[in-house]
C-alpha cells in the first residue's frame, strides 16, 4: 500500500498543534527587566517556571526579568482562519513564558501547554479531550523535541529553518520560517487541501468590515 501523500492527509485535519520557539517565533528570546508590580499572569508563570528550578531550558524563574519573544501578524490571521473553518488550534512548548500565554489568549487558541517536555503525552491528551484521532491531528515543529509529537500525528509539518532531523521526517515543509510566516503556511496549505480557503477568507474579510 503506497503511503497517503501530505495533501491526503491534510484532507483529514481538525486539529493543528504548533512548538513556539522557532515556529511561532524565530527562536531568539530577548530578555528584558520586569516593569513595574507583578500581575497575577506573571506571578503565575513564575510559579509554573520555579517548578523546574536548576533544570534549565524552561523560562525564567525570576520577578524582576521578562521573557519577551516575537510574533508574526500573518500567523495571527491564520490562527483565526482556522477557527473559522472549524479546526481547533493549540500550543505545546517547553518554555514557560508570560509572552506565549497572552499571545494565546488574544488569539483564542484552544490548548495552550506549556512547560512540556513530553509533547507526545500531552498530544495524546488533547486527542483524548477533543475525541479525535491522530490523523485528525497535524503537528508543526522545527527541533529534535518535536518529532515525538510529529510522529504520531496525521500530518507532520517541518518548518523552512527546521533541523535536518526534522525535515527528514516530516510530509510537509513550510515556504517561509519560523516567526516569518509558517504557521500561515501550514493553515493555509491544510485549507486548501480541505477546500475551505476561500471562504474563511471570505468570512475573516466580512467580520471585519
Amino acid at each position: 500500500m503506497p503511503k497517503p501523500s501530505a495533501t491526503a492527509r491534510a484532507r483529514k485535519i481538525k486539529l493543528i498543534l504548533f512548538d513556539v520557539d522557532g515556529v511561532l517565533t524565530d527562536g531568539k528570546i530577548w530578555i528584558f527587566p520586569a516593569p513595574g508590580p507583578q500581575s497575577g499572569v506573571q506571578q503565575s508563570v513564575l510559579e509554573k517556571s520555579a517548578q523546574y528550578g536548576g533544570q534549565g531550558g524552561f523560562g525564567f524563574q525570576s520577578a524582576s526579568l521578562i521573557e519577551a519573544k516575537g510574533f508574526h501578524a500573518h500567523d495571527g490571521t491564520a490562527i483565526s482562519l482556522a477557527r473559522l473553518a472549524g479546526i481547533k488550534t493549540g500550543i505545546i512548548t517547553k518554555r514557560i513564558s508570560e509572552t506565549v500565554a497572552l499571545r494565546a489568549r488574544d488569539l483564542k487558541i484552544d490548548h495552550v501547554y506549556q512547560g512540556i517536555q513530553d509533547k507526545a503525552s500531552v498530544l495524546a491528551q488533547i486527542l483524548d479531550k477533543d475525541g479525535i484521532t491522530a490523523a485528525e491531528a497535524a503537528f508543526v515543529g522545527d527541533d529534535v523535541i518535536d518529532l515525538p509529537a510529529m510522529r504520531q500525528c496525521g500530518l507532520a509539518v517541518a518548518v523552512k529553518n527546521a533541523r535536518p532531523e526534522v525535515k527528514a521526517e516530516a510530509h510537509w515543509a513550510t515556504a517561509h520560517a519560523g516567526g516569518d510566516g509558517a504557521a500561515r503556511d501550514a493553515v493555509e496549505y491544510i485549507l486548501k487541501a480541505q477546500g475551505k480557503w476561500k471562504k474563511a477568507v471570505e468570512e475573516y474579510i466580512s467580520e471585519r468590515s
